[in-house]
């Protein structure tokens, strides 16, 4: 038989595209269509159903950018279409291959009722089947004109990101806007042609079954009439039914598919906007879940239902009614989708307290699994916070995006830092946008690392980034993909079957331990740099509330602010978003959330003075108060006292210019460039900067990534770089006991003032940059005189460990890593720290010097500052603080201690006398968290700690009150089935904790 193939193939593309889908609607009549523009911000549903609207016609441009217009779209059913299936085609002007990503819009009925969303793939309204003729429509669209931001040609810089500098140029024209006939045997031909069509392509050449496939595809296109396709699309349909009837082999890959539209809390629009997009997905899914029996969807992030209930209560009704027969399925147990490398150890917790708790209260629904398809990597401390909120699985997608190696598992357990397994799926068809194209499903298949010993995948299925969700088509797919020869078998399923079945089919998994590394997005830990200081410094002023109001509420009766915290601890959870905190999103979020943090900042700072104020009480005693988990300056973790310092700094100019800072601790050495050429460790006998190098040399490199501005730093900017060592002034501080610094680069200015506070073994770095570059890098470089071949940064409850060589592909992939608080490398018996305040992005290299005694130079260079053009082209323009220490002489102990030295500083008040802690350790490994009341408004006292330096340790928790039960408890505050409370006497609680090991007490007062 001569080879036909390609000529079949390409008489099927045409068809399908020329005939037969425009046959789905066969009849037309425009409807009568005007609009209101709403003047600024979006206005409550009734004002924009009241408002008078002035009529517009198709192809008229509309639109402002972040503008709302409310369209009213009218008409009347022809008396020939009575019995027929009619729907009203609302196109506002959509681009069919960017949903989610331009104008939206969500349909209501007069009285206000929400129909379902509109977006460039699911442009229609039912308005009945049948109909009746003469039958009166009248519909309001709630539309909003978001402009493109990432467009054809991506990452170009553009205003668009801000309402303030969007400008209001209409950005869309009004297209199709009828009544029109539906007809669904057209529609089910279209669908059929389109899976037989997909999975052919996907068939070997050389398989009977792509020739039975294309055979049958052939003789249903010879019954269509071109002219008349409706009348003809039966016929055709029949001739297909053999081939769609035909059974998957029993081997077949088994794809779990969970309706989905992975929705960014903010990205390329602001939270304002998301509010609106949850609406219309939601909307539209309800809708679906009505119309499709086997249809399953599942909706992430506490915090997007929480908007729907507050904004939305007639789509929030409908939600509840699905979510209670099980097809709206609440996932993932967090706030929102966060991202994991950056929040602290608590904010992280409480992702899973916040989210899980809401669950839990509106439907009595605990979820099993983390759900987070496109976080950039998840740090190693993950598992355990899994586990102790209560949840068994993990699911992730991002990971699929490295671009160095491809990660061998896609079902496997994970292991973290302190030894727990969470069993974690990452989806091999390699997308959260999944569309049941025979293309991904196919690649689902072949692409599956752990065939012969698992065969299930999960496939989330629908449009997602900027919403929509599933579609009837993606449905219609689903349902012939059922069962169906040469395909993998799809079925709906919840992400707890999904898990459930998987986990049960693969009785031992391989396992990953360690961080899961995204080796792309690398900048994400460095862009964006005051949303990330705000971030920080709200999770500082959040423990600290919570610790100074418990000890109050405890001490004096002091009203603890459970609303106001709870509030405030879900504002700083959802800006740790995985655009928001990374720095991904357009300049309106950033703007906003700068804002957001000054004043969470005012507020938290008034709750931890009210606190303070109750303790210190009336008097004349000077007080430091100290939040840290650690002993200073005699002041007892989480008590105040007078302090008592030792010792005193002196500053002399050295012979060859600059000056020696002195405290008989550490002896730092500044040259006339204010760089660090010495700091020697006498009580070692050990200098810390390398020979001939010196620190603190900031150094600049150009940085142009081949995509994803604000999200990726490619390797090759370390190409080229600057050493900013000319000075404009090097001079002695105000105090006698510090040295000032002034650099000039490019347009911009650095200040900085290097002190050595009496009795301690730090340096301290204070800089201040006034920053006006354009895609630059500015890194800070500490050249130590270490011999390392790997180093800690902190990571949640612990730290991980990083290879400083580059032996493997996946070494030297990790060019650009995540740190907390501090990062630390070492040799047996001396090591260094160098911790920050705010900054979470470094690198570290190691050289062996050529010449002079042949050691090795360990690098640490922390990132300062980038100013990407996309999606914000003002990227951290302006003035900017930042502190950092050097800690010579540091175990990891001490890089534990001074990291939170760093970001809790003393507070000082004058009041009758010390204050005692309310809880405290008596060993330094064990890190106390949080102290706090707990949630449930009981009085009871919770504290979190873990053991923070990488060893087992037995410790004794002493309470400052009098105790009458204690017990081990989840994330949650529920006391662990079957964990054994630990030993009391009295007021003191023994532990004993392994490696990194996390625990939660729930203290009951007597």
């Amino acid at each position: 038989m001569h080879d036909d193939r390609s000529l079949v193939e390409a008489r099927l593309k045409r068809v399908l595209d020329e005939r037969v889908r425009p046959a789905v609607y066969p009849e037309s009549v425009p409807l009568d269509v005007a609009v209101w523009h709403a003047p600024g911000e979006p206005v409550p549903v009734a004002e924009g159903l009241a408002a008078e609207p002035e009529p517009i016609e198709v192809g008229a441009r509309w639109g402002a950018p972040w503008g709302t217009s409310w369209f009213r779209v009218a008409g009347t059913v022809p008396e020939a279409w009575a019995g027929r299936t009619v729907e009203a085609l609302l196109d506002l002007g959509f681009d069919e291959n960017m949903p989610g990503f331009q104008c939206e819009g969500l349909v209501y009925r007069p009285d206000g009722t929400p129909v379902k969303g509109l977006n460039p793939r699911n442009q229609w309204v039912r308005i009945g089947a049948p109909v009746e003729g003469g039958e009166q429509v009248r519909l309001h669209i709630e539309a909003a004109s978001n402009p493109v931001i990432l467009d054809y040609h991506p990452f170009l810089p553009t205003r668009l990101g801000d309402k303030e500098t969007a400008g209001s140029e209409p950005q869309y024209t009004l297209a199709r806007m009828d009544l029109a006939v539906f007809d669904e045997t057209v529609w089910q031909l279209v669908t059929d042609l389109e899976v037989l069509g997909e999975l052919m392509a996907e068939l070997p050449v050389d398989s009977a079954r792509r020739w039975e496939i294309l055979r049958a595809v052939d003789r249903a296109l010879d019954a269509i009439d071109l002219q008349d396709v409706g009348a003809t699309a039966e016929p055709a349909r029949s001739r297909l039914t053999d081939v769609l009837a035909a059974p998957a082999v029993p081997s077949a890959h088994r794809v779990s598919a969970v309706g989905h539209a992975h929705i960014d809390s903010a990205w390329l629009w602001p939270l304002r906007e998301t509010v609106r997009k949850v609406a219309r997905t939601t909307a539209n899914m309800t809708a679906l879940i009505e119309d499709e029996p086997d249809f399953v969807f599942a909706m992430s992030q506490a915090q997007q239902w929480a908007w729907v209930k507050e904004h939305r209560p007639e789509v929030w009704a409908r939600v509840k009614r699905a979510v209670a027969d099980g097809r709206f399925v609440p996932a993932g147990g967090m706030w929102v989708e966060s991202d994991t490398n950056m929040p602290g150890s608590e904010a992280m917790a409480r992702q899973f307290v916040h989210g899980k708790r809401f669950f839990l209260d509106e439907f009595g629904i605990e979820n099993q699994e983390a759900w987070l398809p496109d976080t950039f990597g998840f740090a190693a401390g993950l598992p355990q916070i899994i586990r102790a909120a209560g949840s068994r699985w993990l699911l992730t997608q991002k990971i699929s995006w490295s671009r160095t190696n491809r990660f061998p598992h896609h079902t496997f357990w994970w292991e973290g830092i302190d030894g727990t397994r969470i069993f974690t799926h990452f989806p091999p068809v390699d997308t959260y946008n999944c569309s049941m194209k025979g293309s991904e499903l196919a690649h689902a298949a072949r692409n599956f690392k752990d065939k012969g010993r698992a065969r299930r995948s999960l496939a989330p299925t629908g449009w997602g980034d900027g919403g929509g969700g599933t579609t009837r088509e993606m449905v219609a797919k689903a349902a012939r993909l059922r069962d169906l020869e040469g395909s993998p078998t799809v079925v709906w399923e919840t992400p707890e079957a999904f898990f459930t079945e998987a986990e049960a089919e693969y009785a031992d998994p391989p396992v990953w331990v360690g961080e899961l590394y995204l080796e792309l997005h690398r900048a994400t830990f460095t862009s964006q740099a005051r949303t990330k200081q705000g971030n920080r410094r709200s999770e500082h002023l959040l423990r600290e509330a919570e610790l100074w109001s418990a000890t109050a509420a405890v001490r004096t009766g002091f009203p603890y602010p459970y609303e106001e915290l709870d509030r405030v601890w879900k504002t700083v959870l959802l800006h740790q978003f995985h655009d928001i905190l990374p720095g991904s999103s357009i300049a309106w979020v950033h703007r906003e959330a700068r804002a957001t943090y000054e004043r969470l900042a005012g507020e938290l700072t008034g709750i931890i003075d009210a606190a303070q104020r109750a303790l210190a009480g009336e008097g004349t005693t000077p007080l430091v108060f100290n939040a840290a988990p650690h002993s200073r300056s005699g002041v007892p973790a989480g008590g105040a006292a007078a302090p008592v310092t030792e010792g005193r700094t002196t500053l002399t100019p050295r012979a060859d210019g600059g000056y020696v800072l002195d405290n008989g601790l550490l002896r730092i050495g500044i040259d006339d460039r204010g760089l660090v050429v010495s700091a020697y460790d006498p009580e070692a006998g050990r200098e810390t900067i390398a020979p001939g190098s010196a620190a603190n040399l900031l150094q600049l490199h150009p940085d142009f990534p081949n995509m994803w501005d604000a999200w990726d730093v490619d390797e090759f900017y370390r190409n080229t770089v600057t050493d900013l060592t000319d000075a404009d002034e090097v001079t002695a501080g105000e105090d006698g006991a510090s040295v000032r610094i002034v650099r000039s680069f490019g347009a911009s200015r650095v200040t900085q003032v290097l002190s050595l506070p009496p009795g301690e073994r730090r340096l301290v770095l204070d800089t201040e940059i006034d920053w006006h570059e354009t895609e630059k890098f500015l890194k800070l470089a500490f050249p130590l005189d270490v011999h390392a071949e790997r180093y800690a940064s902190e990571t949640q409850f612990g730290h991980v460990h990083r290879p400083t060589h580059t032996n493997t592909s996946w070494e030297a992939a990790k060019f650009e890593a995540c740190n907390h608080r501090f990062v630390h490398l070492e040799e047996p018996g001396w090591g260094v720290a160098v911790v920050n305040d705010s900054t979470y992005g470094h690198d570290v290299t190691r050289t062996v010097r050529t010449d002079g005694d042949r050691g090795t130079t360990t690098t640490v260079r922390v990132s300062l500052l980038r100013a990407p053009r996309f999606p914000d082209p003002e990227t951290d323009q302006g003035v900017h603080r930042f502190r950092h220490a050097l800690v010579p002489g540091a175990s990891i102990g001490d890089a534990v201690r001074e990291g939170w030295r760093i970001n809790l500083p003393e507070r000082r008040l004058t009041g009758a006398g010390e204050v005692a802690p309310l809880v405290t350790a008596d060993r330094d490994a064990v890190v106390i968290t949080a102290v706090k009341l707990a949630d449930d408004g009981s009085g009871d006292v919770v504290v979190r700690f873990h053991e923070a330096h990488g060893g087992r340790v037995g410790a004794t928790l002493t309470a400052g009150f009098e105790v009458a039960d204690v017990a081990v408890t989840d994330l949650l505050e529920r006391t662990l089935p079957g964990a054994a409370a630990p030993e009391r006497d009295g007021d003191r609680i023994a532990v004993r904790l392994r490696p990194f090991e996390l625990m939660t007490l729930r203290l009951r007062r007597a």
